[in-house]
């Protein structure tokens, strides 16, 4: 797998902002100043189900940069040395709606993962497909490309979600042992951690004035 993002073992803005076992109600909605925005990504849907990932946490800080936002993601509490998926998403929760591969986090051996990524994270975040048309099939696995993509207006993706890269890993704490196509390749694990602790067409993304 291409890593995409730049990993750095510790986290950047300290533990002490992460304790582990949750994060505190006070930044359970994001602190936006049109510029920028600080706000948590919480066990997934698919998690809380499965009674997995009990004490991970993550905090994501996004700056705009003028033509572009970059975003820091620091997770704590996650397996350790495992490999996870950054995605941004139309919903926090199934079915996902529209989702953007973003790129990827890999915990070190205390469980901790620490993510830059560099792109438009912000009310301008959205995918647009003015006509249908063909498109290029790569991959044949479990969810296999689409020859051509639907005709729809403008969409806006305003939440983050973090998938286990694999089935295998999920299985192996606990959570459920599902494949799902989120990841480069398409045969990803479930969901670990998510914005939905923000309505579905209010994610944190939609605080950031560029």
């Amino acid at each position: 797998m291409n890593k995409k993002s730049l990993r750095i073992g510790g986290a950047l803005f300290g533990a002490a902002a992460l304790a582990t076992g949750g994060v505190t109600a006070a930044a359970t909605a994001a602190s936006p100043s049109h510029d920028r925005a600080v706000f948590p990504l919480v066990r997934s849907a698919a998690s809380v189900k499965a009674g997995c990932l009990t004490n991970a946490n993550a905090f994501v800080r996004i700056r705009n940069q003028g033509p572009v936002e970059v975003m820091t993601i620091d997770a704590h509490g996650l397996p350790r040395n495992t490999d996870f998926d950054v995605f941004i998403n139309q919903l926090p929760n199934a079915p996902f709606g529209i989702s953007w591969y973003q790129g990827d986090l890999e915990t070190n051996g205390a469980g901790n993962a620490h993510g830059v990524f560099v792109g438009r994270f912000s009310i301008e975040t959205f995918t647009v497909a003015p006509g249908s048309g063909p498109a290029p099939s790569v991959h044949d696995g479990p969810f296999p490309d689409a020859a051509t993509n639907p005709q729809f207006a403008p969409v806006h993706e305003y939440h983050v979600g973090v998938w286990f890269n694999s089935s295998r890993d999920a299985a192996a704490v606990g959570c459920a042992n599902v494949v799902t196509p989120f990841n480069g390749e398409h045969n990803a694990g479930p969901q670990a951690l998510s914005t939905q602790q923000f309505p579905d067409t209010s994610g944190p993304l939609r605080q950031i004035t560029p």
